[in-house]
């Protein structure tokens, strides 16, 4: 079997893994700030960010892109 090259950075990541990461790194307060989405600023919780994140393609690329930039200053 050949195994494809996937350049795609989220490739493999859920966005559970992506969101509770960003929760750890900046906390809710601080994922607010960077994001300004109400699932972020009243009564943050994993699974309803996850429902609305879900539903919501332009916030989603919000916090993909937010990783990809954590992810970054991190690994320099």
């Amino acid at each position: 079997m050949i195994e494809k090259n996937n350049k795609d950075p989220l490739h493999g990541l859920t966005l559970e893994a992506i969101l509770t990461s960003l929760e750890e790194h900046y906390g809710w307060d601080g994922l607010s700030q960077k994001i300004n989405i109400r699932c972020f600023t009243n009564e943050p919780s994993i699974k309803s960010s996850l429902k609305f994140l879900r539903k919501t393609p332009w916030a989603r690329k919000k916090v993909e892109a937010l990783y990809l930039a954590t992810q970054n200053s991190i690994w320099k």
